[in-house]
């Protein structure tokens, strides 16, 4: 073998024992090339200065994936967490006591509940990323808007056909 092949070999060690003999040398292994989306993450004031043009690109849609997914991931610690509390009650003879602990515990699961259907309407969000609709109004089929968005991520209708609905609603009753 000639001397310049063996430092090419010596150079270029590979796989698992390349990353074991970095390590064990004291030097750092070289860092994985990241996904176009994990290298530059949109933020609020960019995505709210995008063109119309640019509406629900995969830029903007990689934005409110992260934020859902985050919020769902928020959702499922705090339902995790009311579990335990739950789980934790102590026995107090006080009725009083009692009586506010049971109604701290009721909020508490009506809150919960809120939440569960919050996550109902994240999933479907999700999907709807997947599919490329999500951002359009369901009804009318008109931009939702990147503010409304970003205030209501699981917003579903555009603001216009909202107001009719709760209009509707109000009127007609359920």
């Amino acid at each position: 073998m000639s001397t310049n092949a063996s430092k090419q070999t010596a150079a270029k060690p590979a796989g698992k024992s390349a990353k074991k003999s970095a390590t064990a040398s004291g030097t750092k292994p070289a860092p994985q090339a990241k996904s176009a989306a994990e290298k530059k993450m949109l933020t609020e004031p960019e995505i709210l200065r995008m063109g119309e043009d640019a509406y629900m690109n995969d830029d903007q849609l990689a934005f409110f994936k992260v934020r859902l997914q985050k919020l769902q991931g928020d959702l499922i610690k705090n339902a995790g967490e009311t579990t335990e509390n739950l789980r934790e009650t102590p026995l107090v003879p006080d009725p009083a006591d009692r009586a506010t602990i049971e109604e701290e515990h009721a909020l508490e699961l009506r809150t919960r509940d809120r939440e569960r259907k919050l996550l109902k309407k994240i999933t479907h969000s999700l999907s709807c990323i997947e599919e490329k609709t999500y951002g359009w109004c369901e009804e009318t089929g008109e931009p939702i808007g990147i503010a409304r968005l970003l205030a209501r991520p699981t917003a579903t209708l555009s603001l216009e056909a909202q107001q009719r609905r709760e209009l509707k609603q109000k009127l007609y009753g359920d």
